[in-house]
């Protein structure tokens, strides 16, 4: 049997892990120490000696090198032992009925020659004929290893144990995983026993009973003499806070319909008071046979601060262990390989049935109870998800969607909006695989009425799911043009900022949140006349501020006489030069023979001066349209009136707007043209009567754009 070094490391890749060698070290050192006790029981403890020297390195010794070397005291390099060493893809631990002992591949090993150019074995043993050492010695021109390579010679057994020693750190590895730290740092021995703390906590206290009153000692050895010295032993270990199990419901990767079969996942909160334990970080990690192999703390903790510091006093360690991640931990140890980030997967071949998102659903509301910093509120994240994006608690509930900390309230509603995304995609697609079979099924048979009603309940989910979605979004953009209308009313709209000497375009700006100016119903859908009255939007037609000429009927006949633009032009003539080229601001028609007109004052204007424009705007559209239209509607909007100037005007029982209805009569025959129906109305009314008529969905969505 042999190693081949080099095209192992083609086809293994090095771990993103900068203490991955440590911890395969002790990993190892753990499963000899538990084969020793296997084989020949005894009144022993684990024992591991984890040696860091740091020696100068380069030509004018300004550079630093590491050698590492990890001494056990379990059973050593047997043949068996030796033949997995030298065989990559070993089965030799899987066939090992021994309690607690790490599964592998044999590929942990080939991270050595990732890290470093020179790997040595020194290992007595017991075998037949009694005490053996195996020795491998460091040589960097080795290029394949086989057992042959091996010294045997003569052993004590007081040395039973294996000794693995690694020098000369690859100047890649250097650079990709420490090149901006100090190797003297990272390798501190109080660095490495706080760090194998983290990660062989879980496995350490499920092993306690069998390690006895284990010891793993850490010396780092510095280039100018200096001795730094630490050690983790069974009295350090701290006792699990909390264990919580969850089920992760298992789905076709093709379809995403679930299986009917669960995958259980297991977590194991750690909360380790600050002033006994001196971690580096907090930890929360997806593990593989009791040790961490994805780190997803800054999913929970956000900031660096917060992964690097006590939370309340508290460093946690969250570990999640499930039979599926043992079965998909990669060879690097970093990652799971076929757990997609979503379902359905789009990939023939795979045979995948839990996703990462699926695991996270089930997971983070547990671990939010865990590791939840102090001042942050998920009730006022799910208010800004109201506020922000219309999307209420009850759509939350539907969706099942949870909020934990860290979310904000657009990462929340953007997965909300995605569930019903997908529903609706799912939903859509069945309703037309039932139409399809419904036009197969035979009219006289039960099949047929079961399908029919089928597709009706499938056409009222699908509603259900797509006006929620929708109503929210609508509500929430009225609430939003309401309060633009509040501002720009109040001229606190940054446009409405203008210097002194220029003109002000307060009207217009008003004008243009009601309908934009100068289009009309044909040219564009998206407007807010519904801020006057919501079934005006319904009418046949809308123009603002566009040539009354031009309007068409919809049998393509002209609604009023090409003459109306020039006598409009003319009776304003009359008053002011200034408004000698207007017409109404808004004007809508509806095909029964009624129309509204709305004329905008800029804030500060009198209305009371300017009553009689509507009349005189629905004497001549009664005359110009030759008997079509009939009734009027009038509305003179503003913010200034003097109650004074409204003589024949009647007030509103709430407010300070006026109404008033009057006959319109040709002046020169006395015919009967039609009836006027005219309001002043206050832009402050107008603001509190569309937030009364979307009140009750707003108050539901909890929707508030107003600065408090």
């Amino acid at each position: 049997m042999t190693l081949d070094i080099r095209g192992s490391l083609k086809n293994t890749k090095i771990s993103s892990d900068g203490y991955v060698v440590l911890e395969e070290l002790i990993s190892n050192s753990i499963d000899a120490f538990l084969i020793r006790q296997h084989a020949d029981p005894g009144a022993r403890s684990l024992v591991v000696s984890i040696e860091a020297e740091i020696s100068s390195s380069g030509l004018l010794g300004d550079g630093t090198d590491i050698s590492i070397t990890c001494t056990d005291n379990g059973c050593g390099f047997g043949d068996d032992q030796a033949d997995a060493f030298v065989t990559k893809d070993t089965s030799y631990k899987d066939d090992l009925a021994i309690a607690g002992i790490g599964k592998c591949k044999g590929s942990g090993r080939i991270q050595y020659f990732h890290h470093f150019e020179r790997v040595g074995v020194r290992s007595t043993f017991r075998n037949e004929a009694g005490v053996a050492t195996r020795t491998l010695l460091p040589d960097a021109a080795r290029k394949k290893i086989d057992v042959a390579d091996f010294i045997i010679t003569g052993g004590d057994e007081r040395q039973i144990g294996t000794a693995i020693r690694l020098e000369g750190l690859r100047d890649a590895t250097r650079a990709k995983l420490f090149k901006t730290e100090a190797l003297a740092d990272v390798f501190s021995a109080a660095n490495m026993r706080r760090n194998m703390l983290i990660a062989f906590l879980q496995r350490l206290v499920s092993l306690k009973s069998q390690l006895g009153e284990f010891v793993i000692s850490f010396e780092t050895r510095h280039s100018n003499g200096g001795v730094e010295r630490s050690s983790l032993s069974a009295a350090d270990l701290p006792e699990v806070t909390v264990v919580r199990s969850t089920e992760v419901a298992e789905r076709d990767p093709q379809s995403g319909d679930p299986l009917g079969s669960t995958q259980t996942f297991t977590l194991s909160h750690y909360r380790l008071d600050a002033q006994t334990y001196d971690l580096p970080r907090n930890a929360i990690s997806f593990c593989a046979r009791s040790s961490p192999v994805l780190d997803i703390t800054r999913r929970y903790l956000k900031t660096v601060a917060e992964q690097n510091r006590p939370v309340e006093g508290f460093h946690h360690i969250v570990l999640i262990e499930a039979d599926l991640l043992d079965r998909r931990v990669n060879e690097q140890r970093d990652g799971f390989h076929e757990i997609p980030d979503e379902m359905p997967v789009y990939d023939l071949f795979t045979d995948a049935t839990v996703a990462f998102a699926d695991i996270f659903e089930q997971i983070d509301p547990i671990i939010a109870e865990m590791v939840t910093p102090s001042g942050w509120s998920k009730d006022e994240v799910i208010r800004d998800v109201a506020d922000k994006f219309g999307v209420i608690q009850a759509m939350l509930t539907d969706t099942d969607t949870r909020v934990i900390y860290g979310d904000t309230a657009k990462s929340v509603a953007e997965r909300v909006l995605k569930k019903y995304q997908e529903r609706i995609v799912a939903d859509t697609a069945e309703i037309f695989d039932l139409r399809a079979e419904i036009e197969t099924a035979e009219p006289h048979t039960a099949d047929f009425r079961h399908k029919i009603n089928e597709l009706s309940w499938k056409y009222t989910s699908y509603l259900k799911t797509f006006d929620m979605a929708n109503l929210s979004q609508l509500v929430v953009r009225r609430a939003a043009i309401v309060e633009v209308l509040k501002l720009a009313c109040g001229r606190a709209l940054a446009v409405q900022a203008v210097e002194d000497g220029q003109r002000r375009k307060d009207e217009q700006i008003i004008h243009s949140i009601f309908f934009p100016m100068r289009k009309d119903s044909r040219e564009t859908t998206d407007h807010d006349i519904w801020l006057l009255s919501e079934e005006y939007q319904y009418y046949d037609y809308i123009a603002s501020d566009k040539p009354l000429s031009q309007i068409e009927w919809d049998d393509g006949g002209k609604l009023f006489d090409p003459t109306i633009d020039a006598e409009l032009a003319e009776t304003l003539r009359r008053r002011t030069k200034d408004h000698s080229a207007k017409r109404p601001d808004i004007a809508i028609f509806g095909e029964e023979g009624s129309a509204i007109i709305i004329e905008f004052k800029a804030p500060g204007v009198p209305l009371d001066e300017h009553i009689g424009d509507l009349s005189r705007y629905a004497h001549l559209l009664a005359a110009k349209s030759n008997g079509r239209l009939k009734k009027f509607y009038g509305y003179l909007v503003g913010d200034t009136l003097d109650p004074l100037g409204m003589i024949g005007w009647k007030k509103f029982a709430s407010g300070r707007s006026f109404f008033h209805t009057s006959a319109l009569e040709d002046p020169d025959t006395g015919r009967m043209l039609g009836e006027l129906y005219a309001e002043t109305l206050l832009y402050e009314d107008i603001v509190d009567r569309a937030s009364k008529r979307i009140g009750v969905y707003r108050e539901k969505l909890q929707i508030d754009f107003s600065k408090k």
